[in-house]
């Protein structure tokens, strides 16, 4: 075993008690982090204890901090809110208060917390955990406690995980809850949007956000809408006559609606409050439009938490649990955090005192500094905003005189036409032709080719499959009649959104470029397929979509047994040889086991597993889950394990089987696949318009470009959006399988597998190091997934 692999077994929980609470608001997905604190600190063998209300029942004690069982979590993950109570608590904020709860803790034995709220919920903790020492002390005095008990007990350890919708925290990329709220906030849009457009009306949405714009932000780009107000950013002065004009603008251009976003903290460069009513009436007394308003409130909270969600709390919940095994009397108390797709471990204070930088930067009206100090993602997102919601005069255009081409390649995946509709604007923006190419290669060869303009991309983000059509036809065998095409409408550089056939389509035309000068022009990837098996990226436009709709069903399916005798479902999904959907579908989903190509099993491990459910349904739990990847096993079948189970588990429990199919392609896009795609769209296009620069040769009044990074795909590494030329991503390709070699979501298995009680190992050694919150990180290394 490698010396630089660490894995958990080290970590022991013996005799340590931990208390995990949810404070402030609540958010979709508190449950989920609960969930897999309790079953990660069992599985270590401490005690884990609940405490209901918040600081409250930390405060009162009694029957609200009661032990937790790893049954008494069973079903909460498809939960919204959170199902152990918050409450906002004044006597908390008393020195009183906090002696209180100290006493409460000690009598348990508790010195490790995990506290699952925002800023103010993180920032109480932090206090008690400095105060700690003394509050014993005093309690010692008081005789509530002995000495031995202040000795045994004299630290506190706290790990905070950030539960809050608005994504105002700052130090990590997002918050638990931010994407579930974004899922209400778009299907609300989606369904207006059609109402909208029958009537030719105008809405103005009101969304959350008192202090923070990303809600706001984020759903104006993921349903392109027609002006957007928050806080961290108010319009300049006069911007009335700019809006009505620019709404007026989308209604000459043969638009039926127009949609606003204002986030209920919005403002004017005065700090004068913008509400929905006062937009309404202007737009109804300048432009005489017929205008509605929606105020969304509450419901951004509620409803089942997203697959996103529930797979960043259950990572989170893991990470705190490993965080407070590893801390020490003098280690700070520290947030788990995600970055890209990362879990790092911050400074708790650090995290707090620039998030209330970003509110003191607002109150001094340096509103420039208060969206740099909100992120990087949050600074990518305004700006692309800006960039695709607006567009310039002709006159104010730069005049490159390129030809830029953008086609769809494979299976559509949802968020394409997002990912199409991002690069049109950006091209036309930069002052390029754009050309649409139809049914991938093979209308490329047929000549299905027309120019695409600004308007005719307009409200695509929410479309799903693919508007331009997609075919899985690879070039090799067309080369010649599509090097004929670009000649004919002088394309000078491409654009392939795709899965592994974009990728193989790329090799083949990069092959080519030896026989055809028309294919020395830049070339660039944007992967986007539901299966996520493109090398040289860890997500891909699609997957997220397909991710939600398996969590969904599988909900719905685990829900079709409620009251019935004991099931077990074995479910089918898509994915070619890679196990994504599987693997990550069932820890969003809960399941029990998850059969992927990328991890061999034999007739043993089936037989274990039947053996697992055995015995747990043997206890309170009633329902099993089991997913099966479709390539998985030649042998192995859907059928062949749904019969096994069946004869295996006869008495104990009964099976079903469900093929999920095309249903994980279809449907609306996910808020994360249609910003993911609009945002790595739009770098691609930035990146064209550079290499379109750098290769033009002005002697011959063309464009040369055959060097290998001329020919890349834009992939999320890590926490990093990077270029690599497809040619050094070869040696990272299992061509036969279609698959990468190496994927950072196998270190997910063993998750899956402690929160559904399998004794496994767990490499943990990315976690344990405490880094620090960076003001402004360099460009490059932008992860900017939402």
């Amino acid at each position: 075993m490698p010396d630089h692999i660490k894995f958990f077994e080290s970590l022991s929980g013996a005799g340590k008690a931990i208390a995990v609470l949810t404070s402030g608001g609540d958010a979709q997905g508190m449950n989920a982090a609960v969930r897999a604190v309790v079953r990660m600190g069992i599985y270590v063998g401490a005690k884990v204890y609940f405490i209901h209300e918040g600081y409250q029942g930390m405060v009162d004690g009694g029957d609200n901090i009661k032990e937790a069982t790893w049954e008494g979590v069973s079903s909460m993950l498809q939960v919204g809110g959170t199902v152990i109570g918050s409450a906002r608590c004044k006597e908390f904020r008393t020195h009183e208060g906090r002696l209180k709860a100290a006493h409460n803790l000690v009598q348990r034995g508790i010195t490790n917390l995990c506290v699952i709220g925002g800023d103010g919920s993180l920032t109480g903790a932090n206090l008690f955990r400095e105060e700690w020492s003394g509050l014993l002390d005093e309690l010692v005095q008081q005789g509530l406690i002995d000495a031995e008990a202040a000795k045994k007990y004299y630290a506190l350890h706290i790990v905070g995980m950030v539960g809050s919708i608005d994504n105002d925290f700052c130090g990590t990329d997002m918050t638990i809850g931010t994407d579930s709220a974004l899922h209400r906030i778009i299907e609300v849009v989606d369904a207006i949007m059609t109402t909208a457009q029958s009537h030719q009306r105008t809405f103005v949405l009101e969304v959350m956000g008192r202090h923070c714009g990303y809600l706001a932000l984020v759903s104006a780009l993921a349903c392109g809408a027609d002006w957007v107000l928050i806080p961290e950013m108010p319009p300049e002065d006069g911007w009335e006559e700019q809006m009505c004009q620019k709404l007026s603008e989308t209604r000459s251009r043969g638009s039926r609606l127009n949609i606003i976003i204002v986030a209920e903290g919005a403002i004017d460069r005065h700090g004068k409050a913008i509400t929905s009513s006062v937009v309404k009436d202007l737009v109804v007394r300048c432009l005489g439009f017929d205008t509605r308003v929606t105020i969304l409130g509450h419901v951004q909270r509620g409803g089942t938490p997203s697959a996103f969600d529930r797979i960043l709390a259950s990572r989170m919940g893991v990470e705190a649990v490993l965080a407070l095994l590893e801390t020490t009397a003098n280690t700070p108390a520290c947030v788990v955090s995600l970055c890209g797709n990362q879990s790092v471990r911050l400074p708790l204070m650090e995290c707090v005192q620039m998030t209330q930088e970003v509110q003191k930067a607002m109150d001094e009206k340096k509103f420039e500094e208060a969206v740099k100090l909100r992120g990087r993602s949050f600074e990518n997102n305004l700006k692309t905003y800006k960039l695709l919601a607006h567009r310039k005069p002709e006159s104010e255009l730069p005049h490159s005189s390129f030809n830029v081409a953008v086609l769809n390649v494979g299976a559509p995946a949802a968020g394409m036409n997002a990912a199409v509709r991002s690069a049109v604007r950006v091209g036309i923006t930069e002052g390029h032709k754009m050309f649409a190419v139809n049914d991938g290669f093979e209308g490329f060869y047929k000549g299905q080719i027309k120019e695409i303009k600004w308007g005719d991309v307009g409200g695509w983000t929410g479309q799903g499959g693919s508007l331009l059509g997609t075919k899985r036809t690879l070039p090799a065998k067309h080369t010649e009649k599509i090097a004929e095409q670009m000649r004919k409408h002088n394309i000078n550089a491409l654009l392939v959104i795709g899965g592994f056939e974009a990728y193989l389509g790329l090799m083949d035309l990069l092959a080519a470029r030896g026989k055809y000068d028309e294919f020395c022009v830049p070339m660039v990837m944007v992967p986007a397929t539901v299966s996520n098996n493109v090398p040289g990226s860890d997500f891909s436009i699609g997957a997220d979509t397909a991710l939600n709709a398996i969590t969904n069903t599988c909900d719905r399916i685990k829900q079709s047994a409620s009251g019935t005798k004991r099931r077990v479902f074995i479910i089918e999904t898509m994915g070619g040889y890679c196990g994504y959907l599987a693997t990550v579908g069932g820890l969003a989903a809960g399941a029990d086991a998850a059969y992927i190509y990328e991890e061999p099993f034999d007739i043993r491990d089936l037989q274990a597993n039947v053996e697992h459910l055995t015995e747990k349904m043997k206890t309170s739990i009633q329902r099993g889950l089991v997913l099966r990847n479709e390539n998985s096993s030649e042998n192995y079948t859907t059928d062949f394990i749904y019969q096994l189970y069946s004869e295996e588990g006869k008495g104990v429990f009964d099976c079903r089987k469900n093929v999920l199919g095309h249903m994980q392609q279809g449907g609306a896009p996910s808020p994360f696949d249609r910003n993911f795609g609009t945002k790595i769209s739009a770098k691609a296009m930035q990146w064209i318009s550079k290499k379109l620069k750098e290769t033009y040769r002005q002697d011959e009044g063309r464009v040369f470009a055959n060097t290998e990074d001329s020919a890349c795909l834009l992939g999320m590494r890590r926490r990093a959006l990077i270029f690599q030329p497809v040619v050094q991503l070869k040696d990272e390709t299992d061509f036969v399988h279609r698959i990468p070699k190496e994927q950072w979501w196998l270190k997910l298995r063993p998750l899956m597998k402690i929160l559904a009680k399998y004794k496994t190992s767990y490499d943990v050694s990315d976690a344990g190091q405490l880094e620090h919150v960076e003001r402004n990180r360099p460009k490059e290394t932008d992860a900017s997934a939402i």
